[in-house]
């Protein structure tokens, strides 16, 4: 799932271009060439440099890596901290990588260490010198990478997570669980751990940081809907609910939810809405169209049927007042965070109510 876009050399040799033009924007500061390797008592430093302020010599050290994800930073900061512990003139950490996370950046900083990525992102601290940059956004790479960790095969495995995050999971155990061949279920492991969000315990892996794997799928997250039905029903109130509870005692609901709003109205209601919103797979739609009386208006829809292009929307729907079938609280959260601001408010009064392991 992670791929690297840049060899190891490449890396180096545009870490140590950029440390060097970010070291000559300070004009007290007096620098040789920033040199790749090191020569001295540790060869494994990745970059050196010695530069000179206000009469002071620093010697600043970088360790240079592929990925800037937090497993990787940890263990460039342990390098870093091995080597100045050695170091006769403490030398100034720096870490380096084509992007860097925010929660990369974070570490960093709470870590002492230095910071410098390509997309412009920079934090530098030593004596009376101090560089602070950033850039919104993240590089395209980047983007693609998170968004395949919540395509619906990563999904399921997630899903699994976020029901149990304080259960160990072995790797086969995970692969049973959510249906997803075992080598697939490895490469979301990885890429949850190299963001820290999963950790080993035993022979097993847990869910770390639910919270924050569910800030990013938020984020990530969009309606999977390969089409998008607006249809009007004249039913609403009691009548509405009637049907709807008659519509779910037919064989044919196996495979329709109410999502969105109308999930959460029957999970944590937060004001209601006059449209209702349902997920149903292609072969129910007319079923469904016909016991709930609704038609294709040329205006004024009050009903939104989608049909979903990922059938894990299902994955944990469950049974309300004896009949109706919602989605799960995780996807109806998903949902109503595209649902716009009073969607986002609805998503955050969902997450507190029932998405309780954030706790």
């Amino acid at each position: 799932m992670l791929k690297l876009a840049y060899s190891v050399k490449s890396v180096e040799q545009r870490a140590s271009q950029l440390l060097e033009d970010l070291l000559r924007r300070i004009p007290s500061l007096d620098i040789a060439k920033v040199k790749i390797g090191h020569t001295g008592k540790d060869p494994g430093i990745d970059l050196s440099a010695r530069v000179r302020a206000n009469k002071h010599e620093y010697h600043l050290v970088a360790e240079v890596k592929q990925s800037g994800q937090p497993r990787f930073a940890r263990d460039a900061i342990n390098q870093l901290k091995a080597y100045i512990s050695r170091d006769e003139l403490k030398a100034i950490p720096i870490f380096i990588a084509p992007f860097l996370t925010v929660a990369t950046r974070e570490l960093c900083r709470n870590e002492g260490v230095g910071y410098l990525d390509f997309e412009g992102n920079a934090f530098l601290s030593f004596g009376t010198i101090y560089i602070e940059t950033s850039t919104p956004g993240r590089p395209e790479a980047e983007r693609r990478e998170i968004r395949s960790l919540f395509k619906p095969r990563s999904a399921e495995v997630l899903r699994v997570l976020l029901r149990s995050p304080g259960r160990a999971w072995k790797l086969s155990e995970l692969a049973e669980e959510s249906g997803v061949s075992i080598g697939h279920v490895s490469n979301v492991r990885n890429a949850l751990s190299n963001r820290e969000w999963l950790q080993s315990q035993g022979p097993g892996v847990y869910l770390k940081q639910p919270d924050l794997l569910l800030d990013a799928w938020r984020e990530a997250y969009r309606i999977p809907a390969l089409e998008e039905l607006k249809l009007y029903t004249p039913l609403h109130g009691k009548s509405w609910e009637k049907a709807l509870r008659d519509f779910f005692e037919s064989p044919s609901s196996s495979r329709v939810a109410l999502a969105s709003f109308s999930s959460a109205q029957w999970m944590a209601a937060y004001g209601r809405t006059t449209t209702q919103f349902l997920y149903a797979e292609p072969e129910t739609v007319a079923a469904l169209k016909a016991s709930l009386g609704m038609t294709k208006p040329s205006i004024g829809e009050n009903v939104i049927v989608w049909v979903p292009s990922d059938p894990g929307v299902f994955t944990d729907s469950f049974v309300v007042d004896g009949k109706v079938r919602c989605t799960s609280p995780l996807q109806t959260y998903l949902d109503l965070s595209q649902a716009g601001e009073r969607g986002l408010e609805a998503a955050e009064h969902l997450r507190k109510a029932r998405l309780t392991w954030l706790k």
